[in-house]
């Protein structure tokens, strides 16, 4: 039984919208991520708080991907049960985006980005989260064996068979970048947006022209990790905390965190704080600016984070 009712003012919250590329669609400048925290180790009750808040402050694309967990296919299956219970009237308002391309189920046809991959995990995925259709659906690494066309085709199809509205793409090289862009334009599915990591410790995609092929040819460019796993925020700056990723060797390694490293976080600290900033506003405000970068995905294990991050639009 649905009992949530969401904010009537979400739209006059605060949040801004970008259009991503030149398509139609707008994405808000902060989308939340389900790489962490609503897997099934972790609590529902707080999963369903961050989820109804995000959407309650005009956050409406929701990124999640095959394998989010632990264990894989439980971020999916949370948002299911979020759409039964709370999200189902508002499923028009929501962009909901997922992934496939990493490890997912044994054997060879369970990983990188063959059609048969694609095309079983997507049904996969819409049986988790009890979607018929997903609004953006990615390939989320590139496969140097499997022929482009091959994966192209199969995420042309998709489209062509209504169970996603766009396509994405995700950490694929320049190259390849731009196979994908006149291939699908010419097959008459263009690309929607590129999923990059980018921060101000990680220039890749700036570095590689990835963001300004991007700009150039229409498409958007969402940044994941924006943060850094949290390097980008106070968590480090006075020593590693006993429950933080870099102490429990999770995605972050104490060696990461050199002198030099911490003194270049602790100046930018400075720098923000002098404006009345937070260092992850600023980190995240600095993304935003980049010329191309459509939106931010941040992850919350809270609402006070998510709050928090939120406050980057506004700087």
């Amino acid at each position: 039984m649905i009992n949530y009712q969401a904010n009537s003012q979400r739209y006059e919250n605060g949040m801004k919208y970008a259009r991503c590329g030149r398509s139609g669609v707008l994405l808000p400048q902060v989308s939340l991520g389900f790489w962490h925290n609503f897997g099934g180790n972790d609590s529902y009750e707080r999963s369903k708080r961050i989820v109804r808040y995000a959407f309650d402050h005009g956050v409406t694309h929701m990124d999640l991907a095959n394998n989010y967990g632990p264990p894989y296919g439980s971020a999916e299956t949370t948002f299911g049960h979020l759409m039964d219970e709370d999200m189902k009237p508002y499923r028009d308002e929501l962009f909901i985006a997922t992934k496939a391309g990493y490890d997912m189920w044994p054997g060879p046809y369970g990983n990188w980005g063959s059609r048969k991959y694609l095309m079983a995990s997507l049904e996969q995925s819409l049986k988790r989260m009890h979607l018929d259709y997903v609004d953006l659906f990615y390939s989320h690494r590139y496969d140097p064996e499997t022929p482009l066309e091959e994966t192209l085709q199969a995420l042309v199809d998709i489209v062509r068979q209504g169970k996603a509205l766009y396509i994405g793409i995700s950490r694929w090289p320049l190259e390849a970048t731009k196979t994908a862009i006149a291939y699908l334009r010419d097959h008459d599915t263009p690309l929607l947006i590129y999923q990059g990591r980018l921060n101000m410790l990680d220039h890749e995609p700036i570095d590689e022209g990835i963001l300004d092929l991007c700009h150039k040819e229409g498409v958007g460019f969402i940044s994941f990790s924006p943060l850094a796993q949290g390097l980008l925020t106070d968590r480090y700056l006075n020593g590693i905390p006993d429950d933080s990723r870099m102490a429990q060797g999770k995605f972050l390694r104490k060696d990461m965190l050199s002198e030099e490293l911490l003194q270049q976080l602790r100046q930018w600290n400075q720098e923000a704080q002098a404006k009345g900033h937070t260092l992850a506003e600023s980190a995240l405000r600095w993304i935003l600016d980049q010329q191309g970068v459509t939106s931010v995905l941040v992850g919350a294990s809270s609402t006070e984070q998510l709050d928090k991050n939120l406050k980057c639009i506004n700087l």
